[in-house]
C-alpha cells in the first residue's frame, strides 16, 4: 500500500511522500516550550494557546498510527534576491507570488486521502480514517518531515533536502493506517553559516534558532501596530515576508525547478506608490486568491510605507504625505516616518 500511495502521490502533484508515528519527535515539546518562554513568538499566541497539541503530534489525534508527509516544490525560476536593488518596488516572498497554496496543496491532499482510503477498503481495511493538515493547523511540520525521512532543519531552522533544497511546501495526512516508516534524516548544512550571515536583521540568535521578533517575515505579516524603528531600516523594500535565508542557501543548487505554475505570475514586483493608493475594496480585488488577502490592507500599505521610507527617492516622499492622516494608526505613523526619511530637515 505504502508504495502505490508514493505512485499516486507523484499522480497528483507531490514531490516527495515519506512516512513517520505520530511520537516520532518527542524532543519537540521541550524545544517548543523553551521558544515560548523566551517570547520569541512575538505576538503568535495561537502557537502558546495551543502548544499541548504542537509539541505532541499524538495527542492531537490519540487514534493515529501514521503521519504521511508530503512535499510540493515550489523553486522559482529567477533569482529572489534581485529585487531588494529595486527600491522603487515591492519584494514579495517567492511562496505568495502566486494563488495560495493552502487551497492548492489541501486540494491535492485531500484528492490523496480518498484514494488511501478507498484502496484501505480495496485491500480489508474499512474502517480506515484520516486527517489532513496543511500549516494552519497546531502541527510541527518540520520536525516531523525531518523524522520521517523528507529533508532536515537547517541553521535557518527551515527544512532542507540534498535533492529538493528548500523551495517546498509541506502537508501531513494523519491516518489510523499502520504504514511502514521511512528512517530519519540527519542534517549536512556542517560548517556552512550563509542563512545566518544574510539576514537583515540578524533574527538567529545561534545556529538551528529563530527569534520570530526580528524576523522580516514575521513583521511584515504577523506583526500587528507599528515595527521597532530601529527593524524598519533593515526591512528594505520587503513588503510581505522575507527569502533572503532561503535564496543563500548552497543546496538549491540541486533544486528541482517548481512545477505548479499557478505559484508564480500573479503579483510580481510592483511599484510601491501603486501599492500605497490601495483602500480596502482594490486590496481584496488586487490579492483575491493570493496568500497576501490574509493580512489585510493596513498591514500591507504600513509595509509598503516603510518601503517607501527605505527607497531613497524623494519622488515618493508626497505618495507617503498623503498616507499621514490615515484612519490606520501604523499606517499614518509609517507614513510620518517614511516621509522623515525622504525629507530631512
Amino acid at each position: 500500500m505504502k508504495a502505490a500511495l508514493a505512485e499516486e502521490a507523484r499522480a497528483v502533484g507531490f514531490s516527495r511522500m515519506r512516512v513517520t508515528r505520530p511520537d516520532a519527535v518527542p524532543e519537540i515539546a521541550d524545544r517548543l516550550r523553551a521558544f515560548l518562554e523566551a517570547g520569541r513568538h512575538g505576538q503568535m499566541g495561537w502557537m502558546e494557546e495551543r502548544s499541548h497539541w504542537r509539541g505532541d503530534p499524538a495527542a492531537l489525534w490519540p487514534e493515529a498510527r501514521s503521519v504521511i508527509v508530503l512535499a510540493e516544490v515550489y523553486t522559482p525560476d529567477h533569482d529572489p534576491l534581485e529585487v531588494l536593488e529595486s527600491r522603487d518596488r515591492a519584494a514579495v516572498s517567492v511562496y505568495a507570488q502566486g494563488r495560495d497554496y493552502h487551497d492548492l496543496v489541501k486540494k491535492r491532499l485531500k484528492r490523496l486521502g480518498r484514494w488511501l482510503l478507498e484502496e484501505a477498503r480495496r485491500q480489508g481495511a474499512p474502517d480506515a480514517q484520516i486527517k489532513v493538515f496543511v500549516d494552519t493547523a497546531p502541527v510541527m511540520e518540520k520536525p516531523l518531515a525531518q523524522a520521517a525521512g523528507m529533508g532536515w532543519q537547517g541553521k535557518h531552522t527551515n527544512l532542507l533536502s540534498r535533492d529538493l533544497g528548500n523551495w517546498f511546501f509541506l502537508g501531513s495526512i494523519f491516518t489510523t493506517l499502520a504504514l511502514p516508516p521511512d528512517p530519519p534524516e540527519e542534517q549536512h548544512c556542517g560548517n556552512c553559516r550563509a542563512c545566518l550571515d544574510i539576514c537583515p536583521t540578524g533574527a538567529f540568535p545561534a545556529p538551528f534558532q529563530l527569534d520570530a521578533r526580528r524576523c522580516i517575515s514575521y513583521l511584515t505579516i504577523e506583526h500587528r501596530g507599528p515595527v521597532d524603528p530601529e527593524l524598519r531600516p533593515l526591512m528594505g523594500n520587503r513588503v510581505y515576508g522575507c527569502d533572503d535565508c532561503l535564496a543563500i542557501c548552497p543546496w538549491n543548487k540541486f533544486a528541482r525547478e517548481g512545477a505548479e505554475m499557478r505559484y508564480r505570475g500573479l503579483v510580481g514586483a510592483p511599484p510601491l506608490a501603486e501599492l500605497a493608493m490601495l483602500d480596502d475594496a482594490g486590496f481584496r480585488a488586487r490579492f483575491s486568491g493570493s496568500p497576501i488577502k490574509r493580512i489585510g490592507r493596513d498591514r500591507l500599505v504600513r509595509n509598503v510605507l516603510y518601503a517607501i521610507g527605505n527607497s531613497g527617492r524623494p519622488d515618493l516622499a508626497a505618495v507617503a504625505q498623503g498616507l499621514t492622516q490615515d484612519a490606520d494608526a501604523a499606517v499614518a505613523d509609517a507614513a510620518r516616518w517614511a516621509v522623515g526619511r525622504l525629507r530631512p530637515r
